[in-house]
């Protein structure tokens, strides 16, 4: 660490809505067990804004509750969970400087891709999390630990990538790799082996009923059952308690509920636990009102909503689909699509090569959809996919649809996007409404046409490797996502224009360019014209990154 300078430029967040510009943050050595990396880019996420407005109360910033020793953390000084100052930034691509003595799997000059979930170390409702409650990469060099950068099974979620691409198009398979994982997330169609199950009965329910469901669906070890009536005999284990309220939260995998009390319903959201499947079982019975429902959750909770307007909750696990992926002839809406995740959304379902999809792309932002059709057209011409763009805002959208993809964390948007679509329609909450947010549904119509509320929160390694993949082989180029660049002095701006959706793409952070303010693509011309020539028809490009960097050398 000789040829280190001492202090680099970072961006921290130290305080709900408090970023700044640390012209002096100290670059810390590398322990035994660290690494220090310096940062070639970084992509600027709406997820980034979420932490700035949330800070200590956001899921993944949170202490980690387990998979590690305390002391392990203790040594770490990158750590930075709750209200401690951090470095958000999390769509990284790194080259090592330096390795701490009892390294064993990194070398100096090795040029890696960030995998940012730390999925085996959990927070209370979450994990923990690159550039979350671990410092990212908006600064010159980041430390990370070996011991929390490997898996348990001995992955690193450091990703070997190649030379000749430019680091934007690298640190871009992360946000595209979320995307990939929120079409690719394998769901449970299953009672919880080993798990709990609470069992709420206000409806008679037979021992034939339980038998049939665990017979076909698997079986929990064990089951709390809530009624007025004894439980039935299902060859289980079954507690009885005598009401929902004495029963802890988020304790159980399976919640079955028999009944149509609006009320119970709403209190029965809060006993689901952790990727929970809340099973509403209305025996005939109408809600009468629309539900409040825990819509966060399913992004960030990885809860699951399924019911039958019948008596039998066997019908309603049937028609949870295998993956989130989009099918044969679906009818697709990407609502929020003009901006830098829906553009994602938009090409990738173009692309996907599945037969007879149409693409609806709204948003209401004229320039953001002219943006994305530029791009997105020619792309839909070649694959022979149905596109169009609308303003809703101005236009009313008379088709139904059997795919919503949500990018917008609005409620009401949930809402919406249940009466738009037809029976057996996936809504994809893509967009990440917290956890603790709720919204009112129309629950019964939701069980009536059988739609399922899917959401994921970031992405797993192999989804990594899939756009890796897709970048080395040339079916993807992740640099159509680009808008705008900026160095470190112009990243808050950079923040703010996400929180101001004024820029439709996504913003590049190249942490060597000292100085260089938040610019977008189209003004290039005027600021670094010899830059700007290095565009392919208005897209950034490799060349274009070469040609910034050699300014800044």
């Amino acid at each position: 660490m000789s040829n280190f300078p001492k202090t680099q430029y970072a961006v921290q967040l130290v305080g709900p809505n408090q970023p700044m510009l640390n012209r002096t943050k100290a670059i810390v050595p590398p322990g035994p067990h660290q690494i220090v990396c310096r940062v070639e880019a970084v992509g600027l996420c709406f997820s980034d804004l979420k932490l700035l407005k949330q800070f200590a109360s956001h899921v993944r910033k949170t202490e980690i509750v387990g998979g590690i020793d305390s002391k392990v953390l203790d040594e770490i000084s990158s750590y930075a969970p709750a209200d401690r100052p951090t470095v958000p930034g999390h769509e990284a691509v790194v080259r090592i400087e330096a390795v701490g003595r009892g390294v064993t799997r990194f070398k100096c000059g090795q040029r890696y891709l960030v995998q940012t979930d730390y999925r085996w170390l959990p927070t209370a409702q979450s994990n923990a999390s690159f550039g979350y409650n671990f410092e990212g990469a908006l600064q010159e060099y980041v430390l990370m630990d070996e011991r929390i950068i490997t898996s348990p099974g001995g992955e690193s979620m450091l990703i070997p990538v190649p030379e000749q691409y430019s680091a934007s198009a690298i640190a871009l398979i992360e946000p595209w790799a979320c995307v990939e994982d929120a079409y690719a997330s394998v769901e449970r169609q299953r009672v919880k082996t080993g798990g709990k199950m609470l069992i709420v009965a206000d409806n008679e329910v037979s021992d034939g009923t339980l038998r049939e469901l665990f017979g076909t669906f698997g079986r929990p070890a064990k089951a709390t059952w809530v009624s007025g009536s004894a439980p039935p005999f299902a060859d289980i284990a079954i507690e009885s308690r005598r009401k929902v309220s004495d029963l802890p939260d988020g304790a159980f995998d399976d919640v079955l509920y028999f009944g149509c009390d609006a009320d119970k319903i709403e209190e029965l959201f809060s006993k689901v636990g952790p990727k929970g499947l809340f099973n509403i079982v209305l025996c005939g019975g109408r809600l009468e009102r629309d539900i409040v429902t825990q819509v966060g959750r399913v992004h960030y909770g990885g809860i699951r909503i399924v019911g039958t307007t019948g008596s039998d909750p066997a019908d309603s696990m049937r028609y949870i689909p295998r993956t989130g992926e989009i099918r044969k002839g679906d009818v697709i809406n990407v609502i929020g699509a003009g901006g830098p995740m829906g553009l994602m959304h938009v090409i990738r379902n173009i692309c996907q090569g599945i037969p007879g999809v149409k693409v609806f792309a709204g948003d209401v932002d004229d320039s953001r959809l002219a943006v994305l059709a530029k791009i997105a057209k020619p792309l839909a011409e070649k694959n022979g996919v149905q596109f169009r763009t609308y303003n809703a805002s101005k236009e009313k959208i008379e088709d139904k649809f059997t795919y919503v993809a949500l990018m917008a964390p609005v409620p009401e948007l949930v809402a919406g996007a249940v009466k738009i679509a037809v029976d057996g329609a996936i809504i994809n909450i893509f967009a990440g409404i917290p956890a603790a947010v709720t919204g009112r549904i129309d629950l019964e119509g939701y069980i009536e046409k059988k739609l399922y509320f899917i959401g994921t929160s970031g992405s797993v390694l192999d989804d990594m490797k899939q756009v890796l993949a897709k970048v080395v082989s040339g079916r993807l180029d992740t640099n159509v996502s680009v808008a705008a660049i900026s160095g470190l002095d112009g990243a808050c701006d950079g923040i703010r224009a996400v929180e101001n959706r004024s820029i439709a793409g996504k913003i590049i952070v190249y942490p060597a360019c000292r100085g260089l303010a938040l610019t977008t693509l189209e003004k290039l011309a005027e600021t670094m014209p010899d830059v700007a020539a290095c565009l392919n028809d208005g897209l950034w490009t490799t060349q274009a990154e070469q040609k910034l960097l050699e300014k800044y050398q």
